[in-house]
């Protein structure tokens, strides 16, 4: 071993063992490998930053935006409605959930499929009567197995395929990956849904996400062309009852009716007084074709006041001494809204302490629209409901309130008035056209890539344009929807695996592998990789993983004078199988509060699974990747 050799294995090392320790964040410690290679040497200060240009950076980040996409503008709770059994029993349920996750994140982000169907995961628990992590952990296992199945499903899969090109000048395609990432994750969804769930520890949750909010009254407007419009209140009553809501009441005409008859026609129009939790908020907007009667009439209002305004400009004889500017200043100054594109808008909750200055008053009273720019779409009051309507309800002291603004006019707001944050909400009102254009929008960049007519990096680069061009991302939301911990670490990362291919040091390791554990069989060497990577990545991000067992996969494949094809799958398979510890995978890790699980129950499950992995993937791996 010579001293370059000496000093990228000590550094490794360092690496990896800072990764363990986790007392810095990934990126930071791979910032420090990459500055620790090019102050020895290793690496030219001209090449230090050359990993942020590779394909597979630029690609992991129009992929995180692309998910994004899909997410906010509802294209996911369509597939939920539709895919998901209302009245089945745990293993069917189970079994659906995590197969629809694993689907949806062979195209988006893991994360975020897993942070879309939480909710679901959370509402299916109560309605099977199970604990939440029995239904959360084989969501989280079945969103991790997705990722394996596409070369978009997951960053170890696009590093992987960029080792490949600069090995043999050629990557893998979109679906190279399916051959064996299919298979197997099919059978781990159906080992989960029939015995699996059960291996979970049933531990009861502390809180619901720290607290429990209980339910909002708020205000929907049934739209022309409704499912609703025409239905009797007990047929929309059922409907909503497989959202966990109901209607408690009616609006038409401005005369409000408290507990109406089952038997009265809802028709356009009408507004709908509806008791739902957040997480059901966008089910109930998005299953029935409604909108938040506060969203829709602050557009009407400001519209109205910004007419009236202009009338009473015309009817009243402007002062010489007013410039017309000042006059148009004031106009556009009395009328504040949330922007109406989303951009800059967030949801909070609020509640409202004892000494607040809201007591006894209502959002009509407080002008929330015009002096603060804020709208409130729901209210939640323990154990009583008002009369009154949303905008007139007087407010008191205990109450949730569910506000819509900019993060700025919530601070000023929430200062004011003596109310304290308890939560940032994710509320994303389904818009069909919005939906459609995402879904697209990802079909065609998935197909572009697929069939080779552009490069895969410039296919998703091209899709991010145009999900900005037609704002199914609002443009602020662009670079928030990109994870930039995993970008830093990745562009870090590729010069530092480059060096251990350059200096030989990749295969001097397999080398000593060969011979001291492999002793030449290909099928042993095989699954060295692969059950290495698993336990690496069960304590490392998956993605450095990759990064450092791609160029240890290569030397061992050319040792054994072999297609290095076979072992780089065997690494993206297992950088993909994170199951034994809540920190090998961030929706490990999302659960774990959740599901009031502790640190050793993990293996539960996740053993099995991963030793299910690596029975299947060996066999299939040198089937349709021969050596």
């Amino acid at each position: 071993m010579n001293q370059d050799q000496l000093l990228i294995v000590l550094i490794l090392l360092a690496t990896m063992g800072m990764f363990i320790w986790g007392r810095w964040r990934h990126d930071m410690v791979a910032g420090g490998a990459l500055l620790a290679c090019v102050l020895t040497g290793l690496i030219d200060a001209r090449d230090a930053f050359l990993g942020f240009a590779h394909p597979a950076v630029v690609t992991v980040a129009c992929v995180l935006v692309l998910s994004r996409g899909l997410q906010i503008s509802g294209a996911v709770d369509v597939l939920t409605r539709h895919l998901l059994p209302k009245q089945a029993g745990p293993m069917l349920s189970i079994a659906a959930l995590t197969g629809l996750g694993a689907f949806l994140s062979g195209f988006m982000n893991n994360v975020g499929a897993m942070a879309l169907l939480m909710p679901v995961a959370m509402q299916l628990s109560g309605r099977l009567s199970l604990t939440p992590g029995q239904v959360l952990m084989p969501l989280a296992f079945g969103t991790i197995l997705g990722g394996m199945t596409t070369l978009i499903g997951t960053p170890p899969n696009l590093i992987v395929s960029g080792f490949r090109h600069e090995s043999i000048g050629s990557s893998f395609e979109m679906f190279d990956f399916a051959y064996v990432g299919v298979s197997v994750a099919l059978l781990c969804v159906l080992f989960i849904a029939l015995p699996g769930w059960r291996l979970v520890p049933a531990r009861k949750q502390p809180g619901a996400e720290g607290f429990d909010t209980g339910a909002y009254f708020t205000e929907v407007r049934v739209l022309k062309g409704s499912k609703v419009a025409g239905m009797h209140l007990r047929e929309a009553d059922a409907a909503l009852g497989e959202t966990d809501a109901q209607i408690i009441g009616m609006i038409r005409n401005n005369v409000r009716i408290n507990a109406p008859l089952s038997g009265r026609y809802i028709r356009a129009g009408d507004i709908l007084i509806i008791e739902a939790d957040v997480e059901s908020l966008t089910g109930v907007i998005g299953a029935l074709g409604l909108e938040l009667e506060e969203a829709e009439s602050a557009r009407e209002e400001n519209a109205t006041e910004a007419e009236q305004q202009g009338k009473t400009q015309d009817e009243i004889p402007a002062s010489p001494d007013a410039p017309e500017t000042d006059k148009e200043t004031e106009a556009e100054d009395e009328v504040a809204e949330p922007s109406s594109n989303g951009e800059g808008v967030m949801l909070m909750e609020l509640v409202v302490r004892t000494e607040s200055s809201l007591q006894g008053r209502s959002a009509r009273d407080m002008q929330l629209r015009t002096r603060y720019g804020l709208n409130l779409l729901a209210l939640s009051r323990e154990g009583s409901r008002s009369r009154a309507r949303l905008r007139t309800m007087q407010i008191k002291a205990g109450d949730l309130l569910l506000m819509q603004g900019s993060e700025e006019a919530l601070a000023e707001f929430a200062a004011d008035h003596g109310c304290i944050p308890l939560a940032e909400r994710e509320l994303h009102l389904p818009e069909r056209g919005k939906a459609l254009a995402a879904s697209l929008i990802m079909l065609a960049t998935v197909a572009a890539a697929a069939f080779a007519l552009l490069p895969t990096a410039i296919a998703f680069a091209a899709g991010v344009l145009a999900s900005m061009a037609l704002r199914t991302v609002p443009l602020r939301s662009v670079y928030e929807a990109i994870d930039w911990p995993v970008i830093i670490l990745l562009g870090a990362l590729m010069p530092v695996a480059s060096v251990m291919e350059s200096t030989g040091t990749a295969t001097l390791v397999a080398e000593l592998m060969m011979q001291h554990l492999a002793q030449g069989r290909t099928l042993v060497a095989l699954g060295l990789i692969l059950i290495l990577t698993m336990l690496v990545s069960s304590v490392v991000n998956n993605a450095a993983t990759a990064a450092a067992m791609c160029p240890i996969a290569l030397g061992t494949a050319a040792t054994l004078g072999v297609s290095a094809d076979a072992f780089l799958m065997a690494v993206a398979i297992g950088a993909s199988c994170a199951f034994l510890t809540p920190v090998g995978h961030q929706n490990n890790t999302l659960i774990l509060g959740p599901g009031g699980f502790k640190f050793g129950d993990y293996w539960r499950l996740g053993l099995p699974i991963s030793i299910l992995v690596v029975v299947i993937s060996i066999p299939l791996l040198s089937l349709v990747w021969p050596m």
